[in-house]
């Protein structure tokens, strides 16, 4: 399984991106609670793209809350 590519994240709209953060972080708790009722084996490979995924998600959500910052203080200073 390759690891999630960072322009998919680009193309969710601002609501789209927010579930998307919410249920990836449920998956990376649903994977720990089965890591630790041994109900997960082999496939420790799982929380590396989990992670990864978390890790562009917010990436891309805070990019945009900093265009949004930056574009917003040029029109008060025009």
């Amino acid at each position: 399984m390759a690891l999630p590519k960072i322009e998919d994240v680009r193309k969710l709209n601002d609501e789209e991106l927010a579930e998307e953060i919410l249920a990836t972080k449920r998956k990376l708790f649903d994977l720990r609670f089965q890591q630790a009722t041994r109900q997960l084996e082999n496939q420790n490979h799982q929380f590396k793209h989990t992670r990864h995924r978390i890790a562009q998600l917010l990436t891309v959500e805070r990019e945009r809350q900093l265009n949004i910052n930056q574009t917003s203080s040029t029109t008060e200073e025009a």
